[in-house]
């Protein structure tokens, strides 16, 4: 199936800026320049008449900045992804451009391979966002009309809660915390699966001493025809904890095909499978990973007690600051916690600006024994440090899942 163009509205008052992009962009074959502007104003009147997937917008302009346009235009469409064009490349431009929703911010003149680039990145997402938008507004026309909502496997329309699993900095035990965070959220009612969203190098099904010859590739290429009996197929299933696994690819160079777009699709059907999806994630922030904390329910951030790790939380968090990412979505956690080292919770959550949710205790021996032997600590050690730690954790994230659930309800 072919894929969609990206269609691209060009913002910027000056003419020859404007016929040079659109030239440069006329080579492309899935881009599409549907229109131009030459202010701020015209530019938000052509994103509601035209529905372009990216604006690239002048940040300098006589009667709207770009900043202020770009505001506007994601108040009125969030699908719509919005690529700032600046001669300045002042941080704090690039601070308020991000937070008006910009996806991105580029350096005016732009080379060409940076801005096709940029416009291919914002235009995947936009058409990931255009997809979300379709089924919530689906849903409600079908509940208000009174239709009973039905998903493609059978299920009521309750989708699944996706639960990304994310640290900054490698070797802080996000998989470990993903892996047992799901077994102690599984049970008969409440399912859960574990994606391994570490594509290149994931050790989700290892850590269950389980390795099934299908993964993720044997479902990335269908995404839009998914079937639940297919799907099915190619989870593993984990009969000791009656957790499922979509394993990652058995080499690191087959990490490539499977594309940030078809990443999202596949939890967006998992979610009509299981009540909880929750992602391993690597420490690099892949487009896969970024794709997966977008649409992300909740984003659990693990860090150490160890300077760098605590500096790149930082950093990261600002960066979910950004994106629109509100911090009732982000529940926040110490792995490996040792009362013994002077870097407390408080002094981190004081350094970070961020409360820290949950401490999840050093109890190395059972820990690392649990990884060697690829049988979970949630299995046969959960009233060990290790599991109460996990259960408290799950408890978090259940009672954060209820207060964002209610909010949803109270704002309807």
């Amino acid at each position: 199936m072919a894929l969609a163009k990206i269609r691209t509205l060009i913002v910027d008052d000056i003419a020859e800026t404007r016929e040079n992009v659109r030239k440069l962009l006329q080579f492309e074959s899935d881009v599409e320049v549907v229109g131009s502007a030459r202010t701020g104003r015209e530019g938000i009147q052509l994103a509601q008449e035209l529905d372009p997937d990216v604006i690239l917008m002048d940040i300098n302009m006589p009667d709207i900045d770009g900043i202020s346009a770009t505001e506007v235009i994601r108040q009125n469409s969030p699908y719509i992804q919005v690529v700032i064009l600046s001669v300045q490349s002042d941080q704090n431009y690039m601070r308020r451009a991000m937070l008006a929703g910009a996806r991105d911010f580029l350096t005016k003149p732009p080379m060409g391979d940076e801005l096709i680039s940029a416009i291919r990145r914002a235009g995947e997402m936009a058409h990931i966002e255009r997809t979300k938008t379709s089924q919530v507004r689906l849903g409600s026309s079908a509940s208000s009309s009174g239709v009973s909502l039905v998903s493609a496997v059978g299920s009521p329309a309750t989708l699944g809660k996706i639960i990304t699993v994310y640290s900054p900095k490698g070797g802080t035990g996000c998989t470990t915390v993903a892996v047992n965070l799901a077994i102690a959220l599984n049970n008969e009612a409440t399912r859960a699966v574990v994606v391994d969203g570490n594509l290149q190098f994931g050790d989700v099904a290892m850590f269950v001493n389980e390795q099934g010859k299908n993964t993720i590739l044997d479902i990335a290429p269908r995404v839009d025809d998914l079937e639940l009996d297919l799907v099915e197929d190619i989870l593993i299933k984990h009969q000791t904890s009656g957790i499922s696994i979509l394993a990652s690819p058995p080499r690191p160079e087959m990490a490539e095909k499977v594309s940030a777009d078809q990443f999202v699709k596949v939890l967006q059907f998992l979610q009509k499978m299981f009540a909880y999806v929750v992602v391993d994630t690597s420490s690099i922030l892949t487009d896969v990973v970024l794709g997966s904390v977008d649409i992300s329910d909740i984003i659990l951030v693990i860090t150490t007690q160890e300077i760098p790790a605590i500096k790149n939380t930082r950093l990261f968090l600002d960066l979910l600051q950004t994106m629109g990412i509100g911090k009732d979505r982000i529940v926040f956690a110490i792995n490996r916690f040792d009362k013994r080292i002077s870097i407390t919770p408080e002094k981190i959550s004081d350094n970070l600006k961020h409360e820290v949710a949950v401490t999840l205790p050093l109890d190395e021996k059972v820990v690392i024994t649990a990884v060697n032997r690829g049988v979970p600590f949630m299995i046969d050690n959960k009233n060990q440090l290790a599991g109460k730690g996990i259960f408290s954790l799950a408890e978090v994230v259940r009672t954060r899942l209820s207060v964002l659930e209610s909010d949803t309800e109270i704002k309807r």
